[in-house]
């Protein structure tokens, strides 16, 4: 079961195309695992649409609109139950493992095939998308019982956990949850013994390890991240 989700104000911004690429793919992948949040969205949709018939004035303030919008969104109760969503299966990999529709652009059979880079023997990364001067997508893969060094961060940073678990100071997430992070953060993730976890991160800044030895691989995430590598 999922517990954490994208906050009302991104899937608002999801409905109405205005987040970046990176954000609404990681979005787009979390909706795949979340009823409740293809239940909000559904309803946020239908209250667009309804708001958009009804003002057409161009004199409308945008601020206007979006005090419009959350104020019937606080009234909506009933999710309209003929609205229909795109359910289809997921792909499995050779492991087991459930491809996202959303990833499949990128991973067309099996995360093996992707061309990880070893960070360490039991953490590793592929990135799978650069914006141009924004932000990262990747995959991270650790394997169980493992952690991912003490970092802090130096931008937004968003985790989508696709397979396993992880705990880190302030919980423990499993597949389906929706992180968020920013600067503010500085934590240790511990991924759980029973299996190895594979996450999918969306970095608007790449993450700063702290210790004195994987200080060392600071260098080569910031070469690799579009933010830092003009």
């Amino acid at each position: 079961m999922t517990h954490y989700h994208p906050s009302i104000e991104t899937l608002t911004d999801y409905a109405a195309g205005a987040l970046p690429l990176a954000h609404s793919l990681c979005v787009s992948t979390h909706l795949e695992q979340c009823p409740e949040c293809q239940k909000q969205l559904m309803k946020l949709e239908a209250l667009g649409a309804e708001l958009f018939e009804q003002n057409t004035m161009p004199t409308q303030s945008v601020r206007y609109l979006k005090d419009q919008f959350f104020a019937k969104l606080s009234q909506q109760e009933a999710v309209p139950s003929d609205t229909a969503i795109n359910t289809a299966l997921p792909q499995r990999d050779s492991k087991g493992y459930l491809i996202p529709k959303s990833l499949r652009q990128f991973i067309h059979h099996d995360y093996d095939e992707l061309p990880w880079m070893h960070l360490s023997p039991s953490f590793k990364i592929a990135t799978l998308l650069n914006e141009e001067g924004g932000a990262q997508v990747a995959l991270t893969r650790v394997k169980p019982g493992a952690h991912m060094p003490t970092h802090t961060h130096t931008g937004d940073e968003i985790t989508l956990v696709l397979e396993g678990a992880f705990s880190d100071e302030t919980g423990i997430y499993r597949k389906g949850d929706f992180i968020c992070r920013d600067a503010r953060h500085k934590h240790k993730p511990i991924v759980t013994k029973d299996a190895e976890c594979i996450c999918l991160t969306v970095l608007d800044a790449p993450i700063e390890f702290t210790g004195w030895f994987t200080r060392l691989l600071n260098p080569i995430l910031r070469r690799y991240h579009p933010h830092t590598s003009l």
